[in-house]
């Protein structure tokens, strides 16, 4: 019987055509994904399913596969964390513990437009023009028991907010942080975020490309707002 080494070798020396017949015949016997057993159908069917989806639909599949990305390439690189996140739907995307406390993580996509990464000046008009933006509502609204509003994120409800920069890097594993509570808040409604953040693409005094770097500026409580000297809000 040949090892797996030796098997190992022989691909190296087929073509990539006979490798795709044999990946063909693997995959017969192996699924790539528990989803499929769950949807009881193949991973090829689930993507063709993708590859048909309109702009909006595809919108929802980034923050989906961002909140992944950030789980298995940020959260899996950290030493001495754990994931805590516990069941059921939460304004955080993420809990995370280290030996000093949690953080909750809220994971959002970088905004796009057109198919390119939106500008935040076309956001808000008062945002500055060399940012970009990201949105931070939830995907679906509503209103409450005292009849507000429950699709804006109220600050409190989570730590730090993650950015996937996938939409300018084409990198998954790429995310801008930055302290939740340093956020602009909303020009009507001062308990709530405003819908449209601008976000830096490079380090900066307000966004950081390093998780544990935005853990240190929430932890030291420094009360701020991100892009201060830059932002008049209007007046209401």
């Amino acid at each position: 019987m040949p090892r797996v080494d030796d098997i190992k070798a022989l691909l190296v020396q087929c073509t990539p055509e006979e490798r795709l017949q044999i990946f063909r015949l693997l995959r017969q016997e192996f699924n790539i994904h528990p989803i499929e057993d769950k949807l009881n159908t193949k991973a090829e069917v689930i993507l063709e399913a993708f590859g048909r989806a309109n702009d909006l639909t595809l919108r929802g599949i980034r923050g989906i596969i961002a909140e992944a990305a950030f789980s298995v390439d940020v959260v899996t690189a950290l030493k001495d964390w754990k994931d805590v996140t516990p069941p059921g739907d939460h304004a955080y995307d993420c809990l995370l513990q280290d030996k000093v406390g949690q953080v909750k993580v809220q994971v959002k996509m970088q905004r796009l437009r057109d198919h390119r990464p939106m500008r935040a000046k076309e956001g808000y008009r008062f945002l500055p023009d060399d940012m970009f933006v990201v949105e931070t509502q939830r995907t679906r609204g509503g209103l409450d028991t005292k009849g507000e509003k429950t699709r804006p994120y109220r600050f409190g409800e989570f730590d730090i907010l993650g950015v996937a920069l996938h939409p300018s890097t084409n990198n998954w594993s790429d995310f801008a942080y930055t302290v939740a509570n340093w956020l602009i808040p909303d020009t009507k409604q001062k308990s709530c975020m405003l819908k449209f953040q601008p976000v830096s693409a490079t380090e900066n005094e307000d966004w950081s490309r390093d998780f544990l770097t935005c853990v240190a500026w929430f932890r030291s409580g420094q009360r701020k707002q991100i892009c201060a000297s830059r932002v008049n809000l209007p007046k209401t």
